[in-house]
């Protein structure tokens, strides 16, 4: 199974399971080790995943962290969890401080099973940087923190591969909540700067908050903008020429041109998410995405007769089709790719009656 396939089931499971897990090891052995187990390491391997590691440091002897990886027999990434909904504070991190100074591992992870935050040495060698590098939640996953995650999995793990990207990761990190916050409330330097490139008086009290007010609203305006750009151009690429109508719904899931078609990212992710639903029930290679101009289809065995969705995301408003017994398709609004868990009942009911209906005819056949 891919990585993506392995997180999107995990996330899958957390809003039934959250409740259930009121410990730290409960959080370990439901969400910490299989995502471990994602990443391709052994976690019955004490070679690869050894558990409660002790590294004695100075005065403090026998402290445990909870997870080291190996790779070629020494450690390279400190695992320390927590319980479920704990806040992540730099403050839990203590063990992972002083391991990290005293062993080979560049790397350390601060997780309680929903929400994990990756550290380094970018500030100064051998001393974990206080402030994490990256951070992902399980249950906001996208195409862009998959692939960071991936960079950790046992088949690809390159440390100066990894070292080279952390850096710009952390402070574009740092950068985006410093333009989030200006974006609120403008900062007395970013408002003089504006004002003097565009007043050039003195910069008395009562310019300032005249400036910090149009300092705001010029930014938001600025964001408004480029958003209304963004989507009308989208639409302007999708928009049926005169004289044509839109899609209809009763189109074959396959058609010619395929050489015009362009799976998007967002499809991509949608497609990985329902074959993380489906892959409790039916063999993910069995679960099959078939691009057309007018949606993506998604087919159980590739068959056109077999239809499990269409991810209709070719206009501003998405959609998710799903179809009834009689196989006439119904579609219900999506905000983003994540929604599509809400719906994982009648996913899974669509494969369930192919695969019935497979095993009646099989029985018939055979009487």
């Amino acid at each position: 199974m891919d990585l993506a396939d392995h997180l999107l089931q995990i996330a899958s499971r957390i809003p039934a399971q959250i409740q259930h897990l009121q410990t730290e090891e409960a959080t370990k052995n439901a969400l910490v080790l299989p995502f471990l187990n994602g990443l391709g390491y052994n976690v019955f391997d004490p070679t690869e995943v050894i558990p409660e590691f002790i590294a004695d440091v100075g005065t403090k002897k026998g402290e445990k962290v909870d997870y080291v990886i190996m790779k070629d027999g020494k450690p390279c990434l400190l695992i320390e969890c927590k319980p479920v909904g704990a806040k992540l504070h730099i403050n839990h991190a203590s063990q992972l401080f002083r391991y990290f100074s005293v062993t080979d591992a560049r790397f350390a992870i601060l997780t309680n099973g929903v929400d994990y935050q990756f550290y380094t040495d970018i500030e100064a060698p051998n001393k974990m940087d206080e402030k994490p590098f990256f951070e992902l939640s399980m249950l906001s996953l996208d195409s862009r923190t998959i692939e960071e995650v991936r960079k950790f999995s046992k088949t690809v793990f390159n440390l100066e591969a990894i070292l080279s990207t952390a850096s710009e990761l952390k402070y574009k990190k740092q950068i985006l909540l410093l333009l989030a916050k200006e974006l609120e409330a403008p900062s007395e330097d970013l408002v003089r700067h504006f004002a003097k490139q565009v007043h050039g008086g003195v910069f008395s009290p009562a310019i300032k908050s005249q400036f910090t007010s149009l300092v705001g609203d010029a930014f938001r305006d600025f964001i408004k903008g480029r958003v209304a750009q963004r989507l009308q151009s989208a639409l302007d690429d999708n928009t049926p020429a005169p004289g044509t109508s839109l899609p209809r719904v009763t189109e074959p899931i396959a058609e010619n041109g395929e050489e015009e078609i362009i799976t998007t990212q967002e499809e991509k992710e949608a497609f990985q998410i329902v074959r993380a639903i489906l892959s409790k029930h039916v063999q993910p290679a069995r679960v099959v995405m078939r691009d057309t101009k007018s949606y993506c289809g998604v087919l159980l065995d590739d068959n056109n007769r077999k239809p499990i969705c269409r991810l209709r995301f070719n206009y501003s408003q998405k959609y998710l089709g799903l179809f009834d017994a009689q196989k006439n398709e119904e579609k219900f609004p999506l905000n983003v790719p994540l929604d599509i868990f809400k719906f994982e009942d009648r996913l899974i009911e669509a494969v369930t009656n192919y695969d019935t209906k497979k095993s009646e005819s099989e029985d018939v056949a055979s009487a």
